[in-house]
């Protein structure tokens, strides 16, 4: 969990920031004007309970909210989660809650959690973009080897470009090893040998043959 607070907070700009408190007494909460903000209401508007602040969270993270605090309430850890709230305008917002816990002094029980929430809303918006750029470029890297791969099984054999793709397939089927695999290893092996014309249809067939008697193996 140490992990994802870290990874969402690592957004450059700080992120909006409130403080709380919570009397585990009467499970009633105490804002500043930013954490109101954060769940869509305007500082005052409500009266923040535990009932308020579990109805807010985002159904998939429900679980995880309320066990984080019950386990900060019992073992008196400091603590902090990541989560998503729908606030008042219906919006979805991340936030980060931490915490820690002051013990009445005479009974040695948790009385009371006290922390900051971080909305890391845009933060995890650009993280999210970031993976998803990493992975669209990650596809396109993985389309241009087999299309490369494609094009030396074209000029090697006069295929057209569906009948190249096939035939890679077909390989792909038979040796159990991913297209993509099978394309990197054939444009390292042209790379590496002027394998760009039909003089050098042995190399590919040897190629192929190889690959078809390790998946029979």
């Amino acid at each position: 969990m140490e992990d994802k607070v870290e990874e969402v907070l690592d957004g450059g700009d700080l992120p909006p920031l409130g403080r709380y408190r919570l009397d585990l007494a009467t499970e009633t909460w105490s804002w500043s004007s930013e954490v109101y903000r954060m769940h869509g209401f305007e500082p005052g508007q409500v009266v923040p309970t535990t009932a308020l602040m579990l109805a807010h969270k985002h159904p998939d993270d429900l679980g995880q909210t309320d066990g984080v605090l019950k386990q900060a309430a019992e073992s008196g850890r400091a603590f902090s989660s990541v989560h998503r709230v729908l606030d008042a305008q219906g919006g979805t917002r991340t936030l980060v809650i931490t915490g820690e816990a002051r013990r009445d002094p005479d009974t040695g029980e948790v009385a009371e959690l006290s922390g900051y929430f971080i909305d890391v809303t845009g933060s995890h918006r650009a993280a999210a973009a970031r993976d998803a750029s990493v992975s669209i470029q990650a596809s396109s890297e993985r389309r241009a080897v087999i299309d490369q791969a494609k094009g030396i099984l074209m000029m090697t054999y006069s295929l057209e470009h569906t009948t190249a793709f096939e035939l890679l397939r077909r390989v792909s089927n038979e040796t159990n090893v991913p297209v993509r695999d099978i394309a990197g290893s054939l444009v390292d092996l042209a790379s590496s040998s002027v394998l760009v014309n039909v003089a050098e249809r042995s190399v590919v067939d040897e190629f192929l043959r190889s690959l078809s008697s390790a998946g029979r193996d």
